[in-house]
């Protein structure tokens, strides 16, 4: 029986990943490097050091990692005071107030940084409703690494059989899986060219998950 529900946040919870794109752009302008689109997406649910430092690499910078996550930090930090289309991904919070008012633990397993999370959290009124928030980035390993949601099922005090995870990204689907947690994949129109075929089921409507539904499912 589901006892708990853990979700990703960018691009499942707000839609936040044109935020991240136009953050990362400025960035990459920055310190004049060409990312392809290709490259970019598939970085897609992995924490923010990690990419710099496969961007180091990948481009012979001389730039530490560490300051291009700064410079990227800055930038998404304006953009988040200042883009007036930033929201939540329509019908979530329906789905997260009938998991909660059906007695379900709520758990955010996200690549994003502690002060993103809370920030979102605050704007949109979400910690009444969720017991614990995990950032990757204060993990060791980033998804497609299953730490953050080994960690995510312990924190909701349940076992992985009795948690499911809601990832809209191909890192966030196989971490999820690695961890032997059921995965709902959304397939949501702000993460590009995701590959949901590991994921165990697939939907682009929220209402297609509401307790009942897969309540049901899962016993």
């Amino acid at each position: 029986m589901l006892k708990a529900v853990i979700f990703d946040m960018d691009g499942v919870i707000v839609d936040s990943e044109q935020l991240h794109r136009k953050a990362y752009q400025r960035m990459f302008k920055d310190v004049n490097i060409d990312v392809s689109d290709a490259l970019y997406e598939s970085y897609t649910g992995q924490a923010t050091l990690p990419i710099c430092k496969h961007l180091c690499q990948h481009f012979n910078l001389n730039e530490q990692p560490e300051t291009l996550v700064a410079l990227k930090r800055k930038h998404y930090k304006y953009l988040f005071d200042n883009d007036t289309s930033f929201k939540l991904i329509d019908g979530v919070l329906d789905l997260i107030k009938n998991y909660y008012n059906n007695g379900l633990t709520l758990v955010l397993g996200s690549s994003a940084s502690m002060p993103n999370i809370e920030r979102i959290f605050e704007r949109f009124d979400l910690n009444r409703y969720f017991k614990a928030k995990l950032s990757g980035a204060e993990l060791k390993e980033s998804k497609p690494h299953p730490e953050i949601f080994i960690k995510a099922a312990q924190s909701s005090g349940f076992n992985t059989k009795e948690c499911m995870v809601i990832e809209d990204s191909t890192n966030g689907i196989k971490a999820a899986k690695a961890a032997q947690i059921f995965c709902v994949a959304y397939d949501s129109e702000h993460s590009k060219n995701q590959d949901y075929t590991e994921a165990d089921i697939v939907i682009s409507d929220f209402k297609d998950i509401y307790f009942n539904t897969i309540n049901t499912l899962l016993t």
